[in-house]
């Protein structure tokens, strides 16, 4: 029996594979130490009470102590909430907010900064401690101050009311008549761009809510808004905040009160190398040609249809849409003009109906030919501009639209 077993097993076959089998057989991977694992728990543990001790300490001073212990504890939570997001949310926890409130309407700049930098990194980890900023009276704080504050404590405070402003679209009630006039009174100050920037995003972030828009206007804020859209490094962030306030009957009424407008728009329309800030001129025009008829004489005298023009041919998709509905309606304003004088009626067929007298043959003929005087100005532009671009590597697209301008007449065009 043990002979019969024995030859059973160990033939050449059943040796070759356990010999295979101890070539792929791998030594057990090391196993760190038992002793090691607990002492790197123990270290956490160590270093976590290490720091809530520390933490505690520095919530205590800033509660109780003097003006210097408060400067210190505010310090010490900065490097804390720099290391951890962790340590930010127990910060909040143990009531660190008020205090550091308290802390902006100091004097001390030194004293006053430290306190700023801390709540930006509060007010950036959660809705509720923006919230419980407003509540403890950061906004009266920081308008107190305003007259102190040099560079780096505008930029920082524009920092904070920005990270502050997304309350607006919350359902908190969030108090929009304090934060404008702080924006823009930095704004009015000739900041840096960094700065600049901060207070614009702040003002869209308030203008994204229609309820906003009264309290906006009534601050002063369009004509800040239409001076550094004119300027093209702010020239995006105010346009879209005008957009905002452009959709509201009151927003509508400053806009079109505003000497700068909408001539300082139209100027915006031929910056071909800023798409975004075109498409949000031409956004506002629409809304502003919309609704007034002075506004649409105001453009026409100003120029537009001309910019319309070279925007339709050489702008991006959307503001090529824009321009083509602005020229759309220039085009039927101008046969109300030139149709009969009661004004015009359009039937289905396309023909106009009136019922006053309408202009002579010689002054419709002389409208027409203005017309296409105008259209030819205009196409000359385009050719400049088409030229230029085609030097600098669009051969394709310019031979293109030469062909169609030079082969085509006035009639071809959208307008």
């Amino acid at each position: 029996m043990s002979n019969s077993l024995t030859n059973c097993f160990f033939t050449p076959r059943f040796l070759s594979r356990l010999k295979s089998a101890k070539k792929d057989c791998k030594p057990p991977a090391a196993v760190e130490p038992i002793g090691t694992v607990m002492l790197t728990c123990q270290e956490s543990k160590v270093d976590d009470r290490d720091w809530m001790a520390a933490l505690k300490k520095s919530v205590k001073l800033l509660h109780f102590g003097r003006w210097e212990e408060k400067e210190a504890a505010a310090g010490e939570m900065k490097k804390l909430a720099e290391e951890d997001a962790k340590r930010i949310r127990t910060m909040a926890e143990l009531g660190v907010i008020p205090p550091l409130v308290a802390m902006v309407g100091s004097e001390a700049a030194a004293r006053r900064r430290l306190a700023v930098q801390v709540l930006i990194q509060l007010a950036n980890a959660s809705f509720t401690n923006k919230a419980v900023m407003v509540e403890a009276g950061i906004l009266t704080r920081l308008h107190k101050n305003l007259s102190l504050l040099d560079e780096t404590d505008k930029q920082e405070s524009a920092a904070l009311l920005l990270s502050i402003s997304h309350l607006a679209n919350s359902q908190f009630p969030f108090y929009t008549s304090r934060t404008i006039p702080i924006v823009v009174s930095i704004l009015e100050s000739n900041p840096s761009l960094k700065t600049k920037h901060l207070c614009l995003s702040t003002l869209h972030n308030l203008s994204s809510l229609l309820d906003n828009a009264p309290a906006l206007i009534s601050t002063g804020v369009v004509p800040t808004l239409t001076k550094l859209a004119s300027l093209r490094e702010t020239s995006e962030r105010s346009l879209a905040a005008l957009g905002n306030l452009a959709v509201t009957s009151a927003g509508r009424k400053a806009l079109e009160v505003d000497p700068t407008v909408p001539e300082g728009l139209i100027e915006v329309m031929t910056w071909e190398e800023s798409p975004k800030c075109q498409e949000l001129s031409a956004y506002i025009l629409m809304v502003l040609a919309h609704h007034s008829s002075l506004q649409r004489r105001k453009m026409a005298e100003a120029g537009i249809v001309q910019v319309l023009l070279g925007v339709a041919l050489l702008g991006s998709q959307l503001a090529q849409r824009r321009a083509m509905k602005l020229l759309q309606w220039f085009k039927d304003e101008r046969r109300v003009r030139v149709g009969p004088h009661s004004g015009p009626l359009q039937v289905g067929g396309g023909a106009i109906l009136g019922l006053g007298s309408p202009l002579s043959e010689k002054e419709a003929e002389e409208g027409k030919r203005m017309m296409r005087r105008i259209v030819r100005q205009s196409l000359c532009k385009n050719m400049e501009r088409i030229t230029r671009r085609a030097n600098n590597g669009a051969d394709g697209d310019a031979a293109r639209l030469k062909g169609l301008v030079v082969s085509n007449s006035s009639k071809s065009l959208p307008y």
